[in-house]
């Protein structure tokens, strides 16, 4: 990984055995206790040598070692399988020590020696090296498989072979030239004499290939050789002078790790499988300065350990341990651990862990246990709005990277800088202060601190050749401000432990916390510590060193909150009070006063303030993240806070960013539990990997890193929407609109985001983004939509309120308000703009277009302009926007031929067509050529004005032209009311109107011009009896005209069912009121008939004809009654019935088969998703036939759906349709009831009047009764098709009906789920009958 730090060391109680395997075997002298002969499994309290021997078992009683020391074991190995350890001897001797009973058993003895053994890494297999220079493969029964030569002559199994394609003096060389042909192959000098000579043996990570090296007794140098699992020559390595011992196999399988000591440089070396050399790297040493003992890679091969000695005048004085990893392809010295030079601190053993792959074990000869734990982290600083400072450290050796990614962003293993240090480092840390976030406080191996500071450097070249030797940018590099050393007091185990400090924090400008190991194990202390300006060179000063009670894992500091935050290995959250006078640590306490407690150790954590309340985010290794004490997720694979946002990647291979102010720490916590899915907005894929780098502050961009060590940057929606509102609210238009437009954001935001402020600040929009192309794009953007409440939707903390603008249309508003401000400014320079302006409009300005481009070619002719465009660049920019067809006829439309032959060249049209046409033109009258072109352009009302002003000689031409086209309400507002051609068009227009049916309007026109005779006869066929009466006046009639005309019009006015308009006619005109009485009495209007009885004193009509009408009215209407309250009550009892099928069918009541056909018509969509399916189905094919039909076909099919018919699929809907119809014709009979009743009083016919009012009561009465049974409360609440939607799925629609006692009923008009309104405030019975 490209950017890793140091983590934190920890040391943990740990069984001497597991690391006394290592120490026999990697000490040239043996280690202390093996050469007194006996074996000691100890069991540490502390890290100091206070440890009690559980075990103690002798290896010399049975001569297994030598007394006087001379012994030496070449490997232990514990089987927890058979709770034994296996133990070997130079001597030859492979003894099983078993831990239960203390005994001791030699399984098997080889009488020239051993000089190697080693299990493989499942210990089914264990690999003996004899002293004979033999390899013996056994099983873990210690039965032997095969053995073999140590030295073959073959090279094994993978030999290359050779094809025959020419000599090696004829091949290609590359760079080498020929020479490499003539050259003769090197004499390879023999090993180091600083060298023990015992072979190594070393594993690939699935077992299936072990390598061995040894040297070879004729060249006397290393060669490593690759045998199978069968102990089968795999492969020999090629010729390396100064090849030396060490051996490591990469657990990954694809290299196999050596050192090789060059003339001028000491180099770890790696080999492929079969034998070549593949790659390698520069250890920081001289030649014959170190000397390298082993080496060794942890269990997921991504650090490799080196473990040399320092050496002076030949004789080893230190040892040091370093740790390489790599990333793109160039090796990383990330952790220098430097043992002191005193015999007890020097460590005699070093392996990593079995099963935690960066723990780290060492033991050194004073019985000190060392157990130390990395982890992976990323030194950024964090900067702000006033300070965006995006650098990030890399620790390399003595050097640190440091790479500004707020200008550029610089692939490695190259950076923007790099500060060199005399040692190397291990721990980095930035300034936490915001005004000096780019100063560097460096802790290197020697416990010194560097402080550098990012200052003005006068008189320097401040310019970085980004890249090496690529371009140069402006930016500030740090300098050297001092130095100090570390040097505290710590006891024992701070002197033997190398790595006496970690989590190494700078707090304040001259403020720092360490964290060292306590004088017991899970014990730690937190070094306050100061310095002085006068200190320059000098020690820190101790504030003070606060003992706490376990292992400190972590710290974290906010510079906001100014908290500082302490984890320990078991989970708990601390506070450290730092400000305080006496600093003091306790819990740290979420909102609800509970201890926050980690249920995982984290191995990254930070600090942020979640909608007002500061909260510790936590990762563990194993991709937990938590808040607080909540797990939020199990796939986070790295996380960082900017100064609004957390962003997070996840193993799904995507990127959430979400707000820190918009929400509560509850609500984040929920949100990253829920399984709903976050919108575009927050969440994007990324690269398979990718890890957060660094979050550049005031700007947009995410760095990221791959897998393989690369860098990708991308810019995440929501940082990208975040900081143009933040541009816009600042009115920094010009960085908005380049942030769009490089990241494709829509330009609608920036009017749509603050409407107000952006018609406010037009100007200073345009000033800003100045570019003429720039605003030409934005324009071509332009949209009716609002982007704020669709694509970009604003977040919930957002102050700003849309200015709406009723009734203007978004598009024009900003085109007009902008052309006036371009206008004002420079309109030379915008004249493109200002054309668009006028071409985006909803109604394309084209004509205003072409007359500023014809400005600007007579402006032209005058004095040409200095700035600006020309009129030939317009009209080129206009036919990019418009489709050159469509300007052509609309320079047309202009009337001006030189700007018409202008646009004409420009296009691909042929000069033979259009030139005889417009000389044709030219050669017309100024109004007939006007009206010529708007007639060929279709523009009919301008063409039709054009033409009235041409003559009377073009009426006939004006006429047809009206017909034609319908414009009859234009051409009369063209000619004067009382001209000819006025009253020409009216009759035209009338007879229009009249072949259309509409005869009213019709006999309207003809009557305004005064055709009195065709009003009367369009007023006659259309009803209007009143506007026909006044044309017969004004045509003269005679009495007995207007009778005979009255007569007609009755006639017609019986058959429309209107008796009391034809009595007036039949008794006014026609002078008939007998007849008039009859046409009252057949409509029923009772008291008009009356009336006129009266009049006429024509009493005997009563007995003739009123009371027998009245009396049959009275029949009539009580069987009308009896059906309806009969119909009623068979609907409402059928209603019941279907419901109560329905619900049984609901609830799971019916047993039977799903029913199919007739029966399966009975449930409705709620009640099954079979019955549904089944219904859809059956009406598919004719819904799609009715929809080609009529309307009044429609009508029918729809109550043909609707049918009443037991069984049908929608019968309930029927019925309610049925008892709604019902209820609304009985409730207008109550007027009509009241008349009649007046009249059976009036003649005496009481019992009659009482037995029909008393029948209308009835059914009124059952109808009120039966509303609430029919429309129920449930149905009444619950809209038509309740749970459907877009947003609905199967699960809400399925659970929605299932929580409904009685589903609704599926249908298309919601008023029939409403009850039909009852009128109770007319007064319709007659007290005098009750």
């Amino acid at each position: 990984m490209y950017l890793a730090n140091v983590l934190q060391n920890l040391y943990k109680q740990c069984w001497v055995l597991f690391l006394l395997s290592r120490a026999a075997m990697n000490s040239q002298a043996g280690f202390e206790k093996v050469a007194e002969a006996v074996l000691q499994i100890k069991s540490f309290a502390d890290y100091l040598f206070s440890g009690q021997v559980t075990t103690d078992i002798s290896l010399t009683v049975d001569g297994f070692l030598p007394e006087d020391g001379s012994g030496r074991i070449v490997g232990i190995e514990d089987l927890p399988d058979q709770e034994c350890v296996c133990v070997a001897t130079e001597a030859g001797d492979v003894i099983m020590c078993n831990l239960s009973t203390k005994q001791l058993e030699c399984v098997g003895s080889v009488d020239s020696g051993l000089t190697a053994v080693s299990w493989s890494p499942d210990q089914e297999l264990v690999l003996l090296a004899t002293g004979q220079q033999t390899l013996i493969m056994m099983t873990k029964d210690f039965e032997p498989i095969t053995e073999r030569e140590i030295h073959q002559d073959d090279f094994g199994e993978g030999k290359f072979i050779t094809v025959g394609w020419g000599k090696k003096e004829t091949q290609f060389h590359g760079s080498e030239g020929k020479e490499a042909a003539r050259r003769k192959q090197m004499e390879v000098p023999p090993a180091s004499s600083m060298d023990d000579g015992r072979p190594r043996v070393t594993w690939r990570g699935d077992g299936q290939f072990v390598a061995v090296s040894a040297i070879c007794p004729q060249t006397g140098d290393w060669k490593v050789r690759v045998w199978s699992r069968e102990l089968v020559l795999q492969s020999t390595s090629e010729p390396v002078p100064g090849l030396e011992q060490a051996l490591a196999w990469k657990p990954s399988g694809s290299l196999i790790a050596s050192t090789q000591e060059k003339p001028n440089k000491h180099d770890v070396v790696f080999f492929e499988k079969n034998g070549l050399l593949h790659g390698e790297f520069t250890l920081p040493f001289q030649k014959g300065q170190a000397k390298v003992k082993e080496l060794l890679w942890n269990l997921d091969s991504t650090i490799l350990a080196v473990w040399l000695e320092d050496s002076k005048d030949g004789k080893s004085s230190a040892s040091i341990v370093q740790l390489w990893t790599v990333g793109n392809y160039h090796w990383y010295l990330k952790q220098s651990l430097r043992f002191g030079s005193a015999e007890r601190s020097q460590p005699v053993a070093l392996l990593w862990d079995p099963e935690i792959p960066c723990r780290l074990h060492a033991l050194c000869r004073g019985w000190h246990a060392l157990c130390y734990d990395w982890h992976w982290s990323t030194d950024r600083s964090i900067g702000d709005e006033s300070h965006p400072v995006a650098n990030v450290a890399v620790i390399d050796g003595d050097k640190v990277l440091v790479t500004a990614f707020q200008r550029s962003v610089v692939p490695p293993p190259m950076c923007t800088f790099q500060l060199q240090l005399p040692q190397a480092v291990n721990q980095v840390a930035f300034h936490s202060d915001p005004t000096r976030r780019a100063d560097l406080a460096v802790l290197d191996a020697d416990n010194r601190i560097s402080i550098y500071r990012a200052g003005d450097s006068t008189g320097k070249d401040r310019s970085v050749a980004l890249g090496g030797s690529g371009f140069k940018a402006s930016i500030e590099t740090l300098q050297l401000e001092k130095t100090y050393r570390l040097e505290v007091s710590c006891g024992e185990v701070t002197r033997v432990n190398p790595l006496a400090f970690r989590l190494f924090t700078w707090l304040q400008d001259s403020t720092f916390l360490a964290v060292s190991q306590g004088q017991l194990a899970a014990h730690s202390v937190i070094h306050h510590l100061t310095g002085r300006p006068e200190a320059e060179g000098g020690c820190l000063d101790l504030r003070l060193s606060l003992p706490v009670d376990g292992d400190v894992i972590s710290l974290c500091y906010n510079p906001k909150s100014r908290a500082v935050a302490v984890q320990l290995a078991d989970g708990r959250i601390l506070k450290y009070f730092w400000e305080a006078p006496t600093p003091a640590l306790e819990p740290w306490r979420s909102s609800n006063g509970s201890a926050v407690r980690f249920p995982s150790p984290c191995v990254q954590t930070a600090l942020a303030v979640i909608g007002g309340e500061e909260a510790i985010l936590g990762l563990t290794d194993r991709s937990r993240f938590f808040m607080n004490d909540v797990e939020v997720a199990s796939n986070v694979t790295s996380f960082a806070t900017s100064e609004e946002f957390l962003l997070v990647t996840t193993h799904s291979h995507s990127c959430q960013c979400v707000s820190l102010r918009d929400t509560s720490l509850k609500d984040l916590q929920a949100g990253f539990s829920g399984s709903s899915t976050p919108n575009n907005e927050t969440l994007r894929k990324v690269e398979r990997g990718s890890r957060i780098v660094t979050v550049v502050p005031q700007d947009t961009k995410l760095i990221l890193q791959m897998p393989r060590g690369n860098l990708e940057t991308v810019h995440h929606r929501a940082l990208v929407l975040a900081q143009i509102r933040k541009w816009l609210d600042r009115l920094m238009f010009k960085e908005a609109f380049e942030c769009m437009r490089k990241l494709r954001i829509n330009l609608n935001l920036l009017y749509d985001h603050n409407p107000k402020v952006f018609l406010e600040n037009v100007e200073t929009f345009i000033k800003q983004i100045e570019s003429v192309n720039y605003i030409n794009l934005f324009f071509t953007e332009l949209k009716e939509e609002d982007f704020t409440k669709t694509m970009y939707p604003s977040p919930v903390s957002s102050s700003v309120q849309p200015q709406e603008y009723p009734g203007q249309n978004k598009v024009d508003l900003v085109c007009d308000a902008m052309r006036a401000a371009m206008e004002n400014i420079n309109p030379q320079k915008y004249c493109l703009s200002i054309l668009t302006s006028h071409v985006k409009k909803s109604t394309p300005e084209l004509e205003i277009a072409l007359q500023k481009v014809q400005e600007l070619r007579v402006t032209e002719a005058v004095s040409p302009a200095a700035e600006g465009v020309t009129a030939e660049a317009a009209l080129k920019y206009l036919l990019f926007l418009v489709d050159v067809n469509e300007l052509y006829d609309h320079s047309l439309g202009t009337y001006d031929f030189d700007l018409v032959v202008m646009v004409a060249e420009k296009s691909q049209k042929d000069p033979k067509e259009y030139l005889p046409f417009l000389n044709t033109l030219r050669k017309m009258e100024t109004n007939y050529q006007c009206y010529t072109i708007d007639k060929y352009l279709k523009r009919y009302k301008k063409a039709l004005c054009h033409l009235s002003k041409c003559g009377p000689e073009h009426f006939s031409e004006f006429l047809n032209l009206v017909k034609d086209q319908n414009l009859y309400s234009e051409a009369l507002k063209l000619y004067p009311p009382d001209s000819p051609e006025h009253e020409a068009v009216g009759s035209a227009f009338g007879e229009h109107l009249s072949q259309k049916h509409l005869y009213e309007q019709a006999g309207l026109i003809f009557a305004r011009c005064g055709a009195f005779e065709r009003a009367l006869d369009a007023f006659v066929s259309s009803g209007s009896w009143q506007q026909a009466l006044c044309m017969a006046s004004r045509l003269g009639y005679t009495a007995d005209q207007l009778a005979g005309l009255a007569r007609g019009l009755a006639g017609k006015l019986v058959e429309q069912r209107k008796h009391a308009e034809a009595a007036v006619l039949l008794e006014q005109y026609a002078q008939d009121y007998e007849e008039a009485v009859l046409l009252l009495i057949e409509g029923t209007f009772w008291e008009e008939a009356l009336r006129l009885i009266h009049k006429y004193n024509r009493l005997d009509i009563l007995e003739t004809n009123v009371k027998p009408a009245i009396l049959e009215a009275q029949r009539n209407y009580l069987v009308i009654l009896d059906s309806q309250k009969t119909t009623f009550t068979r609907h409402r009892k059928r209603l019941l019935v279907v419901r109560e099928l329905k619900e049984q069918a609901r609830q799971g009541l019916l047993d039977d088969e799903p029913p199919d056909g007739a029966e399966a018509d009975l449930l409705s969509e709620s009640g099954s998703t079979v019955m549904a399916s089944d219904t859809s189905s059956k009406y598919s094919h004719s819904n799609s036939r009715i929809s080609a039909r009529s309307s009044k076909n429609r009508r029918k099919a729809e109550r043909k759906r609707h049918s009443l018919k037991e069984g049908s699929p929608l019968e309930d809907v029927a019925l309610l349709e049925a008892l709604a119809e019902n209820i609304r014709t009985t409730e207008t009979m109550k007027g009509e009831v009241h008349s009649l009743l007046k009249e059976l009083v009036l003649f005496g016919y009481d019992e009659q009047a009482r037995q029909l009012q008393q029948a209308l009561e009835e059914i009124l009465q059952v109808i009120e009764r039966s509303l609430p049974e029919i429309w129920t409360t449930d149905l009444q609440q619950n809209p038509a098709n309740p749970v459907l939607g877009p947003n609905s799925t199967a699960n809400s629609i399925t659970a929605a009906y299932q929580q409904q006692r009685i589903a609704a009923p599926a249908v298309h008009d919601a008023q029939l789920l409403i009850p039909p309104k009852l009128n109770k405030n007319m007064q319709w019975k007659l007290t005098l009958l009750q």
